[in-house]
């Protein structure tokens, strides 16, 4: 995976602020972080989801898994 050091992020933002100009360039960079900070916690949220239910699951499974055995048991 290429890497950008130093000098092509110096290029980016002078590209960026010629471009969107040195008035509108914060408001575009705080929007950005915005943008950035709204993903990041979608997919922390979505993390946490499938976290929970792979919990639930594996406790159902013992829940059955215990039933299960306990239905043998009885049945001997």
């Amino acid at each position: 995976m290429p890497q950008i050091g130093g000098f092509e992020i110096l290029i980016i933002v002078v590209i960026a602020i010629l471009v969107i100009g040195p008035k509108d360039f914060p408001f575009v960079l705080r929007k950005i972080g915005s943008w950035i900070g709204s993903t990041k916690r979608y997919f922390t949220d979505i993390q946490q989801s499938v976290t929970k239910l792979d919990e639930s699951v594996d406790e159902k499974i013992s829940i059955e898994e215990k039933y299960s055995e306990k239905s043998k048991d009885e049945n001997k």
